[in-house]
């Protein structure tokens, strides 16, 4: 190669960049992930720019050419990326004119890098965006799985993390893949908002050149034109409402994790994690430790911090764009990287999760979890339902002290607290009889969650089809 010590841009400078300045200030050390995107769109570029006349097809033809025998180089490993050369744009810009001659210097007429940068972005997160959802498919399709499995295993029901109500496992899954659901439905709406084409903004005042930016879009499958060309090389909105969607996703994960940690717990035994997703201790042989939930609990801080990072990069700055964009990639970047591995271990995980019906089971009979069918089932005998919530409440004291469960108590006793009490209240006292009478919509009846799981797979075909 030539010289990579001259700046492209270095016409009107009369000194050298200080060596520790222009490392400081290259970033090509991590955007040049973006060279895929970033060669994507000089060659639509360059198209336009033919077909408006401002390069000639022979032009455009050598530009083309050489672009793809770069991408070539890359991505066998024998690209020499320059420091000196800033950042993706000049190193790949440079090479061109190295390997094609004067014809490649003319790929940059009627755009910036500001403009070029902002193009890159969105192609490479709209593109990850896809994966990304490709996951969460894989996962929403697992939750339904194991839900339409556990229809009616019985399991408690918590509030405060107190016994509360006796559930269904399914049920329960269920709840994460409506999660799942909304977190889909945000990352559509994010990805439209993604998918707007900068490039023809040039450094902020748009271009003298003739550009047909509907067509650089049509080449690229941008959906739409930025139409403001101050906003559109300095916006970063689109990575900053990604990063909350990411927060938000990984938030669900984190709720997720903390219960299959709690449940594959011995002390709750509800559930057994494949050996696969966990490690044992140096020191105590008996230790099988559930990491990949505890790292994705781990790693949602991860994410959160890179979104209050994108918003204070944002906070203060000027029309249009200033160096500190520059720090907006690699907290995007690790912030992919991060929900992406933790998506897919968990879409890996979650279909060869084991329960231990018997475990569930005995948990909600422990806690008094059908104490609320007791009061319901006096309702429905004309007792006030504040009454009613009184006289259970004491007919639990009763069988806490007596260390027992409602079921367990003599009809006798129970009638003691409520005379209106017959013997068929056992028929409610039970943990499947309580989830049974939950049969309506939404609710937690084994009935129920398999229509759920039929609804949900609609939703998911649906949503593939669109």
């Amino acid at each position: 190669m030539s010289d990579q010590n001259a700046k492209l841009w270095g016409g009107r400078f009369q000194e050298p960049t200080d060596a520790f300045v222009e490392r400081f200030t290259a970033s090509v050390g991590f955007d040049r992930r973006l060279y895929r995107q970033d060669i994507a769109g000089s060659i639509a570029h360059a198209t336009m720019l033919c077909k408006v006349g401002v390069l000639s097809q022979e032009e455009r033809d050598a530009i083309v050419d050489g672009l793809a025998g770069i991408r070539d180089e890359i991505e066998r490993g024998e690209f020499e990326w320059s420091v000196a050369r800033e950042d993706v744009h000049m190193n790949i810009e440079a090479r061109l004119t190295e390997r094609i001659g004067a014809t490649g210097k003319k790929l940059h007429t009627g755009r910036s890098r500001n403009d070029q940068v902002a193009t890159d972005i969105r192609l490479w997160l709209r593109d990850e965006i896809d994966v990304l959802d490709a996951e969460l498919l894989r996962l929403a399709t697992g939750l339904l799985d194991q839900a339409d499995v556990h229809a009616d295993t019985i399991m408690p029901g918590f509030t405060h993390l107190q016994t509360a109500q006796p559930v269904t496992f399914g049920h329960h899954l269920l709840a994460y893949f409506e999660m799942l659901m909304r977190d889909r439905a945000r990352l559509a709406d994010c990805r439209g908002r993604v998918n707007v084409l900068p490039l023809g903004s040039a450094a902020l005042a748009g271009t003298t050149f003739p550009l047909d930016r509907a067509l650089t879009a049509e080449l690229l499958g941008f959906d739409s034109v930025a139409e403001n060309s101050l906003d559109a090389v300095s916006d970063r909105d689109f990575a900053i409402e990604f990063a909350a969607w990411a927060s938000t996703t990984m938030i669900h994960l984190s709720r997720f994790s903390e219960e299959l940690v709690l449940w594959s717990s011995a002390q709750f035994g509800f559930i057994e994690l494949p050996d696969r997703f966990c490690t044992g201790s140096s020191i105590m042989p008996q230790k099988k430790n559930p990491d990949v939930p505890e790292l994705v609990r781990g790693k949602t801080g991860r994410v959160v911090g890179h979104l209050n990072a994108l918003l204070m990069l944002m906070k203060s700055q000027p029309l249009a764009y200033n160096k500190d964009n520059q720090e907006d990639k690699e907290p995007l970047f690790d912030l992919v990287d991060t929900l992406r591995d933790c998506l897919k271990a968990y879409a890996d995980m979650v279909p060869a999760i084991v329960a231990d019906k018997p475990a569930m089971r005995a948990a909600a009979v422990r806690g008094y979890a059908t104490a609320t069918d007791l009061a319901d089932y006096l309702v429905r005998r004309n007792i006030a339902f504040r009454d009613a919530h009184e006289a259970v409440g004491q007919a639990v004291a009763h069988a806490v002290a007596a260390n027992c469960d409602l079921a367990e108590l003599p009809l006798a006793t129970l009638q003691g607290f409520a005379p209106v009490i017959e013997a068929d209240v056992y028929e409610v006292l039970t943990p499947e009889g309580s989830v049974a009478a939950r049969s309506h919509f939404g609710g937690t009846a084994p009935e129920q969650v398999r229509a759920a799981v039929i609804r949900g797979r609609a939703r998911l075909s649906n949503a593939a089809d669109e």
